[in-house]
């Protein structure tokens, strides 16, 4: 076991407690703040109607006393004049009936429910969660479809959702919906790509077009339980598979739905799991580690003996490529492989990180990565000692890695060290940030002066004399743009991560990570067509 160097009662943790407790206060209210939706004008009228609010329903549908993992719960944060908290709905993982499922629920509360791009977005990030971990997906519907003001950026992404369904059915990942309102236009094709529909008598409605839009194209006169009723879905359309008296009871017929699915989990991967153990060292600890000033250094071994079992990380190549960590421990019981960064990579640490991803892909291991990483090392004696091809190496071997892949960014996050620690453009399982992050192609300050360079260098090249304040003013612009783009709440909202977490749940939402990648069967197959390499 790894020796933590930390000392809980010196002053240099203490001042990095303070500032980690402060992000993490921010991160909770903020989440606290979107997950009221519309507020309480919203829940009222929905208390009028005696149903249940958005969060109610999810907590009566998932099993008592299990976790909920929550997907990009501040989605959509600072755009649309935030008129769209948590983009207007909730997805995530949850245990009902015994199965791991991917959850949608609609927020009528906001604007009734009425889909932003966001909206789509999120739902299309959790459909691919739930396609490559094999999810039966529930929807809880009542949505009052598209809000037309931005019809531009909805039709195509709307039209992917549905066609998700229909390929997920096809793959005998069931889809259920359980319709609690008004389910319109667009929306109607949530329930009816569904494999099994469940709607609440007298308030459950599903139409193309409602009656204003039915009157105006046909002139015909209508209401809206004759035109899409859950009694006439039910006893003559043949939409709805099931009617309910209320939301409780929607929520009652959807469980015993999933009680019948046949369980998938049995014997892919669960006789590799160990007994549980929990870390020797707090991961409480957590929020004292990351320095307050971002630009001082930490051993990121700190990081992960406050997550593994036991703290018990058996490193790889500890004396070689120094700046990047690698090894296996087992979290939650399951085993996993370990990449993390401590330092700038240099030709060693990804020569290193390559042939341990390949290791891991030989034994069927599922990969962590925790990034803080300003990118890889330049400078003309690195670049004629090969910095391009080991890095490339190790992108090869993170791009075509056949195993569970996982990513959390405790730090910075910054060039091509992003990609080659599985950033979101290498399609990790998921990938979760903490509140101190931040994610851009290089610093604010670095790109700043890069940019001024640049421009002196130009003026030169005409014959002029670089002008000082224009140079200067260029300067705070671009360093301004950079701190605004790179913030954790800018990439969390346009979904450039699965959520933005607290230091001290990684072990939990890894754990959660783990149990479902289990859900497909990535051992059997065996290894993949290469070898390990040595380059």
């Amino acid at each position: 076991m790894i020796e933590s160097k930390i000392n809980a009662r010196s002053e240099e943790y203490k001042t990095n407690h303070e500032a980690m407790h402060a992000l993490v206060t921010l991160l909770h209210e903020r989440q606290a703040g979107v997950s009221a939706g519309g507020g309480e004008r919203g829940a009222r009228k929905m208390r009028e109607q005696g149903k249940l609010l958005p969060r109610e329903r999810l907590e009566l549908l998932l099993d008592p006393g299990t976790p909920f993992l929550e997907l990009s719960p501040l989605a959509a944060w600072g755009m649309y004049d935030d008129e769209s908290p948590s983009a207007s709905n909730i997805t995530g993982i949850g245990i009902v009936s015994g199965v791991e499922c991917l959850i949608f629920v609609n927020d009528p509360t906001v604007k009734g429910g009425a889909v932003y791009p966001m909206t789509l977005q999120k739902t299309l990030r959790a459909q691919a969660i739930a396609l490559e971990n094999r999810l039966p997906c529930l929807s809880l519907v009542e949505s009052a479809g598209a809000n037309l003001l931005f019809q531009d950026e909805i039709f195509i992404l709307g039209g992917r959702s549905f066609a998700n369904q229909a390929r997920m059915s096809a793959l005998g990942i069931p889809q259920i919906s359980l319709v609690f309102g008004s389910s319109t236009a667009g929306g109607a094709y949530v329930p009816g790509m569904s494999d099994y529909t469940v709607f609440v008598r007298g308030q459950a409605y599903a139409y193309l077009g409602g009656p204003p839009l039915v009157k105006m194209a046909t002139g015909e006169e209508t209401d809206d339980e004759t035109l899409g009723g859950a009694m006439m879905h039910a006893q003559v359309s043949g939409l709805a598979d099931y009617l309910a008296a209320d939301d409780a009871d929607a929520i009652r017929i959807g469980r015993k739905i999933v009680a019948q699915l046949p369980r998938r989990k049995a014997g892919m991967g669960h006789g590799r799991r160990q007994l549980p153990v929990e870390p020797a060292y707090d991961p409480g600890e957590l929020l004292g580690v990351i320095p307050a000033d971002a630009k001082i250094p930490f051993d990121i071994r700190e990081i992960i003996i406050r997550l593994v079992d036991s703290s018990d990380f058996f490193e790889f190549k500890p004396e070689y490529g120094p700046t990047l960590v690698c090894g296996h421990a087992h979290l939650d019981g399951w085993p996993v492989g370990l990449i993390g960064n401590n330092g700038i990579l240099f030709s060693e640490s990804a020569n290193k990180a390559a042939q341990f991803i390949q290791l891991c892909n030989q034994s069927r291991t599922p990969l962590i990565y925790l990034q803080n990483i300003t990118g890889f090392m330049v400078g003309t004696k690195y670049e004629r000692e090969g910095i391009i091809k080991y890095g490339s190496q190790m992108i090869n071997a993170v791009a075509t890695s056949s195993v569970p892949q996982f990513s959390v960014i405790v730090g910075g996050s910054y060039g091509a060290g992003n990609y080659a620690m599985c950033g979101r453009a290498y399609d990790p399982r998921f990938l979760w940030t903490w509140p101190n992050s931040r994610v851009a192609v290089m610093g604010g300050e670095q790109a700043a002066g890069v940019l001024a360079i640049v421009q002196t260098q130009q003026a030169r090249r005409r014959g002029q004399e670089p002008d000082p304040n224009t140079i200067q003013m260029l300067q705070m612009m671009t360093q301004q743009k950079f701190e605004q783009e790179s913030d954790p709440y800018y990439a969390t909202a346009r979904l450039w991560d699965d959520g933005i977490i607290d230091p001290r749940d990684t072990r939990r939402v890894l754990s959660i990570g783990l149990s479902v990648a289990h859900n497909v069967d990535f051992i059997s197959p065996g290894m993949p067509h290469y070898g390990v390499f040595r380059m």
